[in-house]
């Protein structure tokens, strides 16, 4: 009893972290129902146990839907691209910062580089039409004016330019925020070990690869299954929701739609919540099934798993 009183206040916050949990991710769950019924939101919240029951009929129309492939299509594509282009980013970034001597050069890089993830995608949106429009973009003028180009690039409308935009804009963002993780797992390391392998004759590169690396495994391992099971949802690095939302466009619409984007357009903005509600529990089973499954796969190949 003396320890809990003395340990209150780290209860307390532990407490409070608990009761937000369960406020905004367990009792919201009761409204996974609303998937399998006729819902409208004039029902009110009574409707979520009065509405008359659908079955399986929304999954059905969403899986019968013409466009259901596309988005399917675009959602893994994009999920894909960012996790095979953006998962080593910070990786290599964190260890090339670790080999940095200078501190204060190291922390001032560090810093600008995680200061993006606090920009919110609206911003980034802004700054990527300034750079890239067709009409008045930087980049577009300086491949004008340096006679590279004779007509500007169509990066914001062209389909095919959509794919690597959402990928490198999301680099930009998110890789200097999750070297972080990867520097703290560093951190980790026992110095002994890179005096020992130097002693040795080991080289700067021999001790990355026979030490660093190692180290970092752990760490790899939880961030990877953590970026695959997100695939269908927002994903670890950049959001595709918000990415799609404000930089797709009627032009690029084919590449850039997404089952996200789909939910919020079909369901939400057209007041259909059953629908909205079958295609998010869809997603999150699959997303469970992809942790699960990468949580396995991880464990039985490097030893080592998210849980």
């Amino acid at each position: 009893m003396k320890q809990f009183q003395k340990q209150l206040p780290f209860h307390a916050f532990v407490g409070l972290g608990i009761v937000f949990l369960i406020v905004f991710s367990y009792i919201p769950m009761f409204g996974i129902v609303i998937a399998f019924k006729n819902y409208k939101i004039t029902m009110g919240i009574e409707g979520i146990f009065t509405s008359s029951w659908a079955g399986l009929t929304h999954f059905k129309e969403l899986i019968n839907d013409y466009n259901f492939p596309n988005l399917v299509r675009n959602t893994v594509i994009l999920s894909i691209l960012k996790v095979v282009f953006s998962y080593p980013v910070p990786i290599l970034f964190a260890i090339l910062l670790s080999e940095v001597r200078n501190l204060v050069f190291k922390r001032f890089v560090q810093t600008v580089s995680y200061l993006p993830h606090f920009v919110s995608w609206v911003v980034v949106t802004g700054i990527a039409y300034a750079f890239f429009s067709s009409g008045y973009g930087i980049f577009n003028d300086l491949l004008l004016s340096l006679g590279i180009r004779e007509k500007p690039l169509d990066v914001l409308t062209d389909p095919d330019s959509f794919y690597g935009l959402a990928v490198a804009s999301a680099i930009w963002k998110e890789a200097g925020w999750w070297t972080i993780i990867f520097l703290a797992a560093l951190a980790g390391i026992d110095p002994s070990l890179y005096e020992a392998a130097e002693i040795d004759g080991a080289g700067r590169l021999k001790r990355i690869l026979h030490i660093t690396l190692p180290g970092l495994k752990s760490a790899c391992v939880v961030v990877l299954i953590l970026s695959i099971g997100s695939m269908l949802g927002g994903g670890l690095v950049g959001s595709n929701f918000e990415q799609s939302m404000l930089l797709g466009n009627a032009l690029n619409s084919d590449k850039s739609q997404i089952i996200q984007t789909y939910a919020f357009n079909i369901g939400l903005a057209q007041g259909r919540f059953s629908f909205a509600t079958a295609i998010d529990l869809m997603q999150s089973v699959i997303s469970l099934i992809l942790i699960l499954s990468s949580n396995y796969i991880a464990k039985r190949v490097t030893g080592s798993g998210l849980f």
